[in-house]
Protein backbone atom coordinates (compact mmCIF):
# COMPACT_ATOMS: atom_id res chain seq x y z
CA UNK A 1 0.00 0.00 0.00
CA UNK A 2 2.45 2.17 -1.77
CA UNK A 3 -0.12 5.18 -1.12
CA UNK A 4 -0.32 5.31 2.23
CA UNK A 5 0.51 8.50 4.29
CA UNK A 6 1.88 8.38 7.80
CA UNK A 7 1.42 4.60 8.54
CA UNK A 8 3.04 2.42 10.74
CA UNK A 9 2.60 -1.31 12.60
CA UNK A 10 -0.17 0.61 14.69
CA UNK A 11 -0.90 3.47 12.67
CA UNK A 12 -2.67 3.81 9.21
CA UNK A 13 -3.50 7.50 7.78
CA UNK A 14 -5.67 7.02 4.99
CA UNK A 15 -6.83 10.37 4.52
CA UNK A 16 -8.48 11.89 1.41
CA UNK A 17 -6.78 9.08 -0.82
CA UNK A 18 -9.63 8.85 -3.10
CA UNK A 19 -9.95 5.58 -2.07
CA UNK A 20 -13.90 5.09 -3.04
CA UNK A 21 -13.80 1.62 -1.10
CA UNK A 22 -11.36 0.53 1.58
CA UNK A 23 -8.96 -2.31 0.73
CA UNK A 24 -9.52 -5.38 2.00
CA UNK A 25 -6.07 -5.61 3.14
CA UNK A 26 -6.57 -2.82 5.92
CA UNK A 27 -9.32 -5.23 7.67
CA UNK A 28 -6.29 -7.55 7.73
CA UNK A 29 -4.01 -5.31 9.90
CA UNK A 30 -4.78 -6.71 13.15
CA UNK A 31 -2.85 -4.67 15.31
CA UNK A 32 -3.86 -1.00 14.18
CA UNK A 33 -4.61 1.21 16.93
CA UNK A 34 -5.37 4.46 14.83
CA UNK A 35 -7.38 3.99 11.66
CA UNK A 36 -8.02 7.55 9.34
CA UNK A 37 -10.09 6.80 6.37
CA UNK A 38 -11.69 10.26 6.19
CA UNK A 39 -12.41 12.15 3.11
CA UNK A 40 -12.29 8.79 0.92
CA UNK A 41 -16.00 9.01 -0.74
CA UNK A 42 -17.16 5.96 1.03
CA UNK A 43 -20.43 4.88 0.51
CA UNK A 44 -20.08 1.41 2.94
CA UNK A 45 -17.98 -0.17 6.13
CA UNK A 46 -17.06 -3.56 5.98
CA UNK A 47 -18.39 -6.20 8.68
CA UNK A 48 -15.07 -6.71 8.52
CA UNK A 49 -13.88 -3.99 10.64
CA UNK A 50 -14.52 -6.16 13.69
CA UNK A 51 -11.13 -7.61 13.01
CA UNK A 52 -9.32 -4.55 14.13
CA UNK A 53 -10.20 -5.58 17.75
CA UNK A 54 -7.12 -3.33 18.95
CA UNK A 55 -8.48 0.04 17.44
CA UNK A 56 -8.44 3.18 20.04
CA UNK A 57 -9.24 5.74 17.32
CA UNK A 58 -11.44 5.43 14.60
CA UNK A 59 -11.48 8.17 11.87
CA UNK A 60 -14.81 8.16 9.03
CA UNK A 61 -15.60 11.37 8.99
CA UNK A 62 -16.58 13.30 5.72
CA UNK A 63 -17.58 10.43 3.67
CA UNK A 64 -20.61 9.29 1.93
CA UNK A 65 -21.54 6.82 4.49
CA UNK A 66 -26.05 6.07 5.12
CA UNK A 67 -24.89 3.38 7.91
CA UNK A 68 -22.46 1.57 9.40
CA UNK A 69 -21.89 -2.38 10.17
CA UNK A 70 -23.52 -3.74 13.34
CA UNK A 71 -20.14 -5.46 13.80
CA UNK A 72 -18.78 -1.76 14.51
CA UNK A 73 -19.94 -2.56 18.12
CA UNK A 74 -17.40 -5.13 18.53
CA UNK A 75 -14.33 -3.15 19.19
CA UNK A 76 -14.30 -2.79 23.22
CA UNK A 77 -11.18 -1.09 22.90
CA UNK A 78 -12.15 2.17 21.23
CA UNK A 79 -11.49 4.45 23.87
CA UNK A 80 -10.09 7.56 22.15
CA UNK A 81 -12.02 9.24 18.99
CA UNK A 82 -14.42 8.10 17.17
CA UNK A 83 -15.22 10.86 14.38
CA UNK A 84 -18.62 9.72 11.76
CA UNK A 85 -19.15 13.71 10.72
CA UNK A 86 -20.03 14.83 7.85
CA UNK A 87 -21.72 11.89 6.61
CA UNK A 88 -25.36 10.74 5.42
CA UNK A 89 -26.31 8.88 8.55
CA UNK A 90 -29.78 8.96 9.49
CA UNK A 91 -29.29 6.17 13.03
CA UNK A 92 -26.40 4.41 14.11
CA UNK A 93 -26.85 0.51 15.08
CA UNK A 94 -28.17 -0.08 18.55
CA UNK A 95 -24.02 -2.07 18.74
CA UNK A 96 -22.45 0.90 19.73
CA UNK A 97 -23.89 1.13 22.93
CA UNK A 98 -21.25 -1.68 24.10
CA UNK A 99 -18.56 0.76 23.19
CA UNK A 100 -18.40 1.72 27.18
CA UNK A 101 -14.81 2.67 26.99
CA UNK A 102 -15.24 5.58 24.36
CA UNK A 103 -14.42 9.25 25.43
CA UNK A 104 -15.33 11.35 22.07
CA UNK A 105 -17.83 10.95 19.58
CA UNK A 106 -18.69 12.66 16.97
CA UNK A 107 -21.75 12.50 14.63
CA UNK A 108 -22.02 16.08 13.41
CA UNK A 109 -23.12 17.25 10.31
CA UNK A 110 -25.35 13.97 9.06
CA UNK A 111 -29.53 13.67 9.44
CA UNK A 112 -30.14 12.39 12.67
CA UNK A 113 -33.67 13.62 13.48
CA UNK A 114 -32.96 11.78 17.43
CA UNK A 115 -30.37 11.32 19.05
CA UNK A 116 -29.27 7.69 18.81
CA UNK A 117 -30.38 5.48 22.16
CA UNK A 118 -27.22 3.28 21.35
CA UNK A 119 -25.23 6.67 22.50
CA UNK A 120 -26.57 6.63 25.94
CA UNK A 121 -24.67 3.30 27.12
CA UNK A 122 -21.04 5.19 26.23
CA UNK A 123 -20.77 5.65 29.90
CA UNK A 124 -17.68 7.11 29.84
CA UNK A 125 -17.89 9.33 26.96
CA UNK A 126 -16.65 13.08 27.75
CA UNK A 127 -16.90 14.80 24.87
CA UNK A 128 -20.00 14.36 22.76
CA UNK A 129 -20.53 16.27 19.45
CA UNK A 130 -24.28 16.34 17.55
CA UNK A 131 -23.64 19.92 15.73
CA UNK A 132 -25.15 20.34 12.54
CA UNK A 133 -28.16 17.69 12.46
CA UNK A 134 -32.21 17.75 12.45
CA UNK A 135 -32.26 17.32 16.40
CA UNK A 136 -35.50 18.23 17.70
CA UNK A 137 -35.23 16.77 21.70
CA UNK A 138 -32.99 14.95 23.48
CA UNK A 139 -34.11 12.27 25.59
CA UNK A 140 -34.30 12.51 28.93
CA UNK A 141 -32.02 9.31 28.97
CA UNK A 142 -29.21 11.44 28.28
CA UNK A 143 -28.43 12.29 31.75
CA UNK A 144 -27.08 8.20 31.88
CA UNK A 145 -23.77 10.24 30.47
CA UNK A 146 -22.42 10.92 33.70
CA UNK A 147 -18.85 11.21 33.04
CA UNK A 148 -19.98 14.17 30.20
CA UNK A 149 -18.13 17.10 30.11
CA UNK A 150 -18.57 18.76 26.51
CA UNK A 151 -22.01 19.30 24.52
CA UNK A 152 -22.05 20.56 21.18
CA UNK A 153 -25.50 20.95 20.02
CA UNK A 154 -25.24 23.95 17.40
CA UNK A 155 -27.51 24.45 14.53
CA UNK A 156 -30.09 21.60 15.14
CA UNK A 157 -33.72 22.03 15.54
CA UNK A 158 -34.20 21.88 19.84
CA UNK A 159 -36.79 24.12 21.64
CA UNK A 160 -35.56 23.13 24.86
CA UNK A 161 -33.14 20.65 27.08
CA UNK A 162 -34.86 18.07 29.38
CA UNK A 163 -34.87 18.42 33.08
CA UNK A 164 -32.50 15.16 33.57
CA UNK A 165 -29.38 17.65 32.23
CA UNK A 166 -29.43 19.04 35.87
CA UNK A 167 -27.83 15.71 37.16
CA UNK A 168 -25.01 15.91 34.76
CA UNK A 169 -22.82 17.19 37.08
CA UNK A 170 -19.32 17.02 34.79
CA UNK A 171 -20.66 19.16 32.20
CA UNK A 172 -18.44 21.84 31.89
CA UNK A 173 -19.58 23.43 28.50
CA UNK A 174 -23.00 23.22 26.29
CA UNK A 175 -23.24 24.61 23.13
CA UNK A 176 -26.63 25.41 21.65
CA UNK A 177 -25.64 28.27 19.48
CA UNK A 178 -28.62 28.24 15.99
CA UNK A 179 -31.04 26.56 17.94
CA UNK A 180 -35.27 28.17 17.99
CA UNK A 181 -35.00 27.28 21.87
CA UNK A 182 -37.97 28.52 23.41
CA UNK A 183 -37.35 27.57 26.77
CA UNK A 184 -34.62 25.97 29.02
CA UNK A 185 -34.83 24.49 32.47
CA UNK A 186 -33.38 26.43 35.37
CA UNK A 187 -31.74 23.50 36.27
CA UNK A 188 -28.91 24.09 34.41
CA UNK A 189 -28.02 26.74 36.68
CA UNK A 190 -27.46 24.22 39.31
CA UNK A 191 -24.72 22.36 37.49
CA UNK A 192 -21.57 22.74 39.56
CA UNK A 193 -19.08 22.80 36.72
CA UNK A 194 -20.22 24.15 34.47
CA UNK A 195 -18.02 26.85 32.57
CA UNK A 196 -19.32 28.54 29.16
CA UNK A 197 -23.19 28.26 28.09
CA UNK A 198 -23.54 29.38 24.52
CA UNK A 199 -26.58 30.35 23.34
CA UNK A 200 -25.80 33.06 20.24
CA UNK A 201 -27.35 33.22 17.42
CA UNK A 202 -30.64 31.99 19.22
CA UNK A 203 -33.46 34.79 18.62
CA UNK A 204 -36.14 32.95 19.88
CA UNK A 205 -35.75 32.92 23.34
CA UNK A 206 -35.94 35.89 26.32
CA UNK A 207 -32.80 35.61 28.67
CA UNK A 208 -33.42 33.50 31.89
CA UNK A 209 -32.71 35.57 34.78
CA UNK A 210 -31.09 32.52 36.34
CA UNK A 211 -27.99 33.31 33.83
CA UNK A 212 -27.38 35.65 35.99
CA UNK A 213 -26.52 33.56 38.49
CA UNK A 214 -24.44 31.59 36.25
CA UNK A 215 -22.25 34.53 35.43
CA UNK A 216 -21.54 35.80 39.14
CA UNK A 217 -20.30 32.37 39.59
CA UNK A 218 -18.09 32.68 36.80
CA UNK A 219 -19.58 30.64 34.24
CA UNK A 220 -19.20 32.36 30.59
CA UNK A 221 -22.87 33.04 29.20
CA UNK A 222 -22.41 33.76 25.64
CA UNK A 223 -26.39 35.34 23.88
Amino acid sequence: MAFVQGSSSSNLNLWKQRLGRVPDSVWNAISLETLVLADNELSEISENINRLTRLRMLDLGHNQLTNLPDTLGDLHNLTDFLYLHDNHLLSLPRSLEKLTKLRYLNISENSFKALPECIMGMSSLIELRASDNSLTSLPDSIASLTSLRELHLRNNQLTSLPESIGSMSELRHIDLRGNPLTHLPSVIATLPRLEKLDLRWVSTMVRPLWTEDLEARGCAVYL
